[in-house]
């Protein structure tokens, strides 16, 4: 019962912090005001790991129109994650990790599990992001909230919204986004 506690609260913690570090990355892509709600509690979320890597990054990379130090921070944050939870576990179960004959195989399960969980949380933001924006397409459109949600979601749900037209004057391509990122969550795990 207490390692599926201490599981909960290590995925929990480090969810966070890699969906802060790759919503900082869209919204940078997007070019959503950072100084308003909710960027700065992103940044403020995401600065402690983004502003070094910044300042390592090649200038080519720093000054592109991705913010590769987000990226690259999300990544540290999952490789980090993968690190800390197959030595917590290991130890825990009586396993040790690291050693001589399994190195290799063990770095390749690290760096997969790392790129697993960073996918999962990209979708699964991707889901929430995608559900907020349908939800107040409904309640409340002229929110501040949805003018910013519309912004992060548009660019995945315009290819959508060409090939799918409006039934009865309703727009389902969130819907349809919801369903195929749930499909793509699934083919995952």
């Amino acid at each position: 019962m207490l390692i599926r506690i201490l599981a909960f609260l290590l995925e929990t913690i480090f969810f966070v912090l890699i969906a802060a570090a790759l919503l900082r990355a869209w919204m940078n892509w997007v070019r959503v005001n950072m100084s308003a709600q909710p960027g700065s509690f992103v940044m403020a979320l995401t600065d402690w790991l983004v502003k070094p890597l910044r300042r390592v990054l090649p200038r080519s990379l720093a000054q592109s129109r991705v913010d590769w130090a987000s990226v690259i921070a999300a990544a540290v944050l999952a490789l980090a994650y993968g690190l800390l939870w197959s030595l917590l576990f290991g130890v825990l179960a009586g396993v040790a990790y690291w050693s001589v004959q399994a190195g290799p195989v063990a770095l390749l399960t690290l760096l997969t599990f790392a790129l697993k969980m960073l996918i999962r949380v990209a979708l699964q933001t991707l889901i929430i992001l995608v559900l907020g924006f349908a939800i107040l397409s409904w309640v409340q459109p002229g929110s501040p909230v949805y003018a910013l949600l519309g912004r992060l979601t548009e660019p995945v749900l315009a290819p959508l919204r060409r090939v799918i037209p409006p039934i009865g004057g309703v727009d389902i391509s969130a819907i349809v986004l919801i369903v195929l990122l749930q499909i793509a969550l699934m083919v995952l795990v």
